[in-house]
């Protein structure tokens, strides 16, 4: 027979493990069920967003001066040569992609307040799919980039619009980037708040900030008292015995023994 193993500093023995109740080993292939919703909300909140770039080329139509062209026999010519029309397109689509950009965050960010990688992915990229059909469209819907045609359509010095183009193509950027934005500071006042996080158990009863000190550092401060009071208490006594005795078996020793003869 052999003795039972007595676990180290008196800690409880650890329980057998069962093959079958441990966790299944995670191979990192497997995307959980909310990184699945996560990912397909995304890609439908991109598609709508990129949608909406129709009604971006619609305003972008509408609102931006177009360029006034003449044309002669030969030549077609800018009718005013100082004009500013062509600039004036390029602001005004640069306003209204950076307009859409904020106002489909708002509506996104009014029916899903949570945030995230993949709604972040897919604000930024149906921003720029929407910006890139609104500047299809608006030239679409524009006149006709074949200005030859039409100067002969019209006939020689009259007026007709110039075809609309963008001509900053950095432009595109700005519904992306009105997006982000607008994420940001929507996030900041008033997204959900992260809760406080607790102090770890092994920190609990530990002295504070201005020297406070728990239940276990007041005992711990007694405790040393405690144990050296009976020795301070017993000191003396143990000092005091062998002064007192030692005077009293020298003169028995020395009453009892005649004094040696030289």
């Amino acid at each position: 027979m052999t003795a039972p193993l007595t676990p180290r500093d008196n800690q409880p023995p650890e329980e057998p493990r069962h093959p079958e109740a441990a966790p299944a080993a995670d191979h990192g292939g497997s995307v959980g069920p909310e990184t699945a919703r996560e990912l397909r909300e995304g890609a439908l909140i991109a598609l709508l967003v990129a949608v909406t770039g129709v009604l971006l080329g619609l305003l972008w139509n509408w609102l931006a001066p177009h360029v006034p062209l003449v044309a002669d026999t030969r030549n077609v010519y800018l009718k005013n040569t100082e004009g500013e029309e062509s600039i004036g397109a390029d602001g005004t689509f640069l306003l209204l992609a950076f307009a859409f950009g904020v106002l489909t965050t708002a509506v996104v960010f009014l029916f899903r307040r949570r945030g995230g990688i993949p709604l972040v992915v897919a604000l930024v990229v149906g921003g720029l799919l929407g910006a890139t059909l609104g500047w299809m469209t608006g030239m679409w819907l524009g006149p006709t980039p074949d200005v030859v045609a039409h100067a002969k359509q019209v006939g020689p010095g009259v007026v007709f619009d110039g075809p609309l183009r963008l001509q900053a193509k950095g432009a595109l950027l700005a519904w992306p980037m009105g997006a982000m934005v607008t994420q940001l500071v929507l996030s900041a006042l008033f997204g959900p708040r992260d809760p406080v996080p607790e102090a770890p158990y092994w920190l609990q009863g530990q002295p504070g900030e201005h020297g406070e000190q728990g239940p276990e550092g007041q005992h711990a401060q007694q405790a040393p008292q405690d144990q050296e009071t009976p020795q301070a208490q017993q000191a003396p006594l143990a000092q005091e015995t062998p002064q007192q005795e030692v005077p009293d078996r020298l003169r028995e020793h020395h009453d009892g023994k005649p004094p040696a003869e030289g």
